[in-house]
């Protein structure tokens, strides 16, 4: 069964890091671009980066440029997103997504949406 799994949410402090995988179950995902959105409280689901099907590309929203790395691992079908220097605001659900472009992840033209884990970052 194809589907992303998300893991590794939690509540930190501000200046904290925090690591975030997403198991992306099933051969179609190999070819696909996948990418990580958030939602907070009352607000609209945002994108915050995305990683081409074989890596060589990465995109990053202005908020977390800088402190903030995607990577993905082919051989385990695993996309990580590590998240330093953490601030409050980064608060929210984190979802990974996937499509066959990371043009269409960036343009919210999500195929397949995991269930997202809570990342909590208290000041």
């Amino acid at each position: 069964q194809e589907q992303l799994v998300e893991s590794g949410g939690g509540l930190v402090q501000a200046g904290d890091s925090l690591r975030l995988s997403c198991d992306a179950s099933g051969s179609t995902f190999s070819k696909y671009a996948i990418g990580w959105f958030r939602q907070a409280p009352g607000k609209d689901r945002e994108f915050v980066a995305v990683i081409s099907w074989n890596g060589a590309n990465a995109y990053y929203a202005d908020s977390v440029k800088g402190r903030f790395a995607i990577s993905r691992d082919s051989a385990q079908n695993t996309v990580y997103l590590q998240m330093n220097s953490l601030k409050p605001e980064d608060t929210a659900m984190y979802y990974c997504a996937a499509s066959s472009s990371d043009y269409l992840v960036r343009a919210h033209a999500v195929e397949e949406w995991g269930r997202g884990t809570l990342v909590t970052v208290s000041s």
